[in-house]
């Protein structure tokens, strides 16, 4: 509540709880079926959900899963209860769809590199220490366990309890690789 110069007092909504129940009208309508109220949907929440999956899964394959996340978003929107905002439930799918997308993409890149020049790439000299490389390029040459615990703990927030139940592994798991990727890490920026 705002008091006027003329002692009047009015009352000034907040402008994060005016963009929350936007966001839930345009949920419940997507949920009935409106593409246009989808679409808003989207375009308040792509930016991030491609930031997930480039940083979790490799800018190769994160168009692909942003589109898959969306899609499985439209298909999934009956499920939304609105008990927590939209955009929670919407990152927790895209998580999911990562993680089932990585498994999917390191069983099948197993298959594909059978050529020979495979042997010449994988044999490339080490990287001369003057040459700088950026937080993107050294997070990419993490391990797939250790990149995804240093982008959930680091860079999105979860707790080692929360990410130790995402990716089925143990907290102290989640700790030691996350102590890895760091450390991985400040090597490579060095």
């Amino acid at each position: 509540m705002e008091l006027t110069t003329s002692g009047v007092a009015t009352l000034r909504r907040d402008p994060d709880q005016a963009a929350g129940d936007a966001e839930a009208a345009d949920a419940a309508l997507a949920a009935s079926g409106d593409g246009r109220a989808f679409e808003r949907l989207y375009r308040v929440h792509v930016a991030r959900i491609h930031s997930l999956a480039r940083r979790m899964i490799g800018l190769d394959a994160a168009d692909d899963v942003t589109q898959d996340v969306f899609i499985r978003a439209w298909t999934k929107l009956a499920t939304f209860r609105s008990e927590a905002a939209f955009g929670t439930w919407l990152y927790r799918l895209a998580v999911n769809v990562i993680l089932a997308r990585r498994t999917t993409l390191g069983s099948e890149r197993g298959r594909y590199d059978d050529s020979e020049s495979a042997l010449e790439s994988a044999a490339r000299p080490a990287a001369a220490p003057e040459i700088s490389m950026d937080l993107e390029e050294a997070m990419s040459r993490l391990p797939d366990g250790a990149r995804q615990v240093f982008v959930l703990h680091d860079l999105e927030g979860y707790r080692h309890e929360e990410i130790a139940k995402l990716l089925g592994i143990v907290s102290g798991t989640s700790k030691s690789q996350l102590h890895h990727a760091r450390m991985a890490l400040r090597k490579h920026l060095e």
